[in-house]
């Protein structure tokens, strides 16, 4: 019997489990809105790569620019309007995406139940970044995915998708 026989398929997160988790690192009120569009990782995203243990390609979250200069500033305590200039500009500080990629990395706790395969991330990709064949497919996947706009309070909105492979 392998290690992952007996384990139910990773579920997609819910709205709850993903606004939470963002409230809890931030240390913010943060809201949700499910009738965003999915993030593309063509319009530029930091894209999260979880595996299994076994390190097969199982998850991916999407952060759009917004939400990568508006998270990534919050967490850090940096000034508003710094995440307001990038996101003018479209392009992010090494910061926001250093900060990005630690939100995005204990995001892998939302996947990992008592039942299902454990999943940790692998690596980030900046936006705009070329991502390996797989997980660009397993970003335009369109069921096993939840997405959605994040409202940061004091920051702003971005919108976050969240893929499962399994």
């Amino acid at each position: 019997m392998s290690a992952m026989e007996g384990l139910r398929p990773t579920p997609v997160p819910s709205a709850f489990e993903i606004r939470e988790l963002f409230a809890g690192m931030l240390g913010r009120e943060v809201e949700w809105d499910g009738n965003a569009k999915r993030v593309d990782p063509l319009d530029g995203a930091t894209v999260a790569m979880y595996v299994d243990d076994l390190g097969n390609l199982a998850a991916v979250a999407l952060a759009d620019v917004p939400l990568t200069a508006r998270a990534g500033s919050a967490i850090a305590l940096m000034p508003p309007m710094g995440a307001e200039s990038a996101v003018k500009d479209g392009l992010i500080s090494p910061a926001m995406f250093d900060n990005m990629a630690e939100i995005l990395n204990v995001a892998a706790s939302m996947f990992n139940k008592s039942d299902t395969p454990h999943l940790k991330l692998r690596e980030t990709f900046a936006p705009r970044e070329t991502l390996p064949a797989d997980v660009n497919d397993l970003c335009l996947l369109q069921g096993s995915r939840i997405d959605g706009a994040l409202e940061i309070q004091g920051y702003g909105t971005g919108r976050i998708s969240v893929v499962v492979a399994y």
